[in-house]
């Protein structure tokens, strides 16, 4: 028991730090103004899907010694997340009856987004990011719209890919928003 009162922050406890460190950055006025993000519900929840998955790809490409910390920190992560868009769903009034079906598509769209997102972004394949990326975010075609925020988005990735990982459990530095 004293064992556990003593002992260094559990790879359990990263997951909410790191959802609060993903929120907090795609809530960057920038996004909005800069990049002429809508701020509407389903533009945030884009922009936090890419913020958790820019951390799930860092955390999960972490080798060697950390490998099993990243590997654990990134499912936290990802569990946080899942549970916080049904923490949400809940406050925005949707009931146990359909609760199941409404996170069932949810997932869907989490998971397509990050399928969607993924591959460009290990590739550094600027054009395909924009592309998912003005699609999704933007509601549109037009893969010019998504060029800006794919150009965050690989920039991020390559910053966060050059920050030790206990510097990405505390406190992950993310680029500037410009356009």
């Amino acid at each position: 028991m004293l064992k556990n009162l003593f002992r260094t922050r559990s790879a359990e406890r990263m997951g909410l730090p790191l959802y609060s460190a993903a929120v907090e950055q795609a809530r960057d006025p920038g996004f909005y103004t800069a990049l002429g993000v809508t701020d509407e519900i389903d533009a945030r929840f884009e922009l936090y899907t890419l913020h958790v998955l820019l951390l799930i790809l860092r955390l999960r490409d972490e080798a060697g010694y950390d490998a099993e910390k990243g590997s654990e920190a990134a499912q936290n992560l990802f569990d946080t997340y899942v549970s916080a868009l049904d923490n949400t769903l809940r406050e925005l009034g949707v009931n146990d009856v359909t609760m199941a079906k409404k996170m069932r598509k949810l997932g869907e769209s989490l998971y397509g987004r990050m399928t969607t997102y993924e591959a460009p972004l290990r590739a550094g394949d600027a054009a395909e990011l924009a592309e998912g990326l003005a699609r999704n975010v933007y509601a549109t075609e037009d893969a010019a719209r998504g060029q800006g925020l794919a150009a965050y988005g690989l920039a991020a990735r390559e910053g966060l890919a050059s920050q030790p990982i206990d510097a990405v459990l505390t406190a992950p530095v993310w680029p500037e928003v410009k356009a």
